[in-house]
């Protein structure tokens, strides 16, 4: 019986779906900065042009008529990329369960 990449748990499907916007500068924590073209929301995966996993959207800020982004790379040591695309909403992957505080 084959299984596809899909069917497996914690297979990581990702697609691109849109360019997320203009790469500006790295900051000084390491974090990229990009003047948003798309919707974006905390959390959401960023994709290279290939399609690899390079990142989420770690912050939003700016005003809302031109909104940036700030990245968090998974791997810092890699250059700034030309491209970058968001990936599906739903990739983000399950929440991790909250500890409640014991008392």
């Amino acid at each position: 019986m084959r299984h596809n990449s899909e069917d497996r748990p914690g297979a990581e499907k990702v697609t691109a779906t849109q360019r997320i916007g203009e790469v500006l500068h790295r900051s000084k924590t390491g974090k990229l900065i990009v003047r948003l073209q798309a919707e974006a929301i905390i959390g959401q995966p960023v994709l290279d042009k290939r399609g690899k996993r390079v990142g989420q959207v770690f912050d939003i800020f700016g005003p809302v008529a031109a909104p940036y982004a700030s990245i968090r790379m998974r791997d810092e040591e890699t250059g700034q990329p030309d491209e970058l695309y968001l990936g599906d909403r739903a990739d983000r992957g399950p929440r991790p369960k909250r500890r409640r505080q014991k008392r």
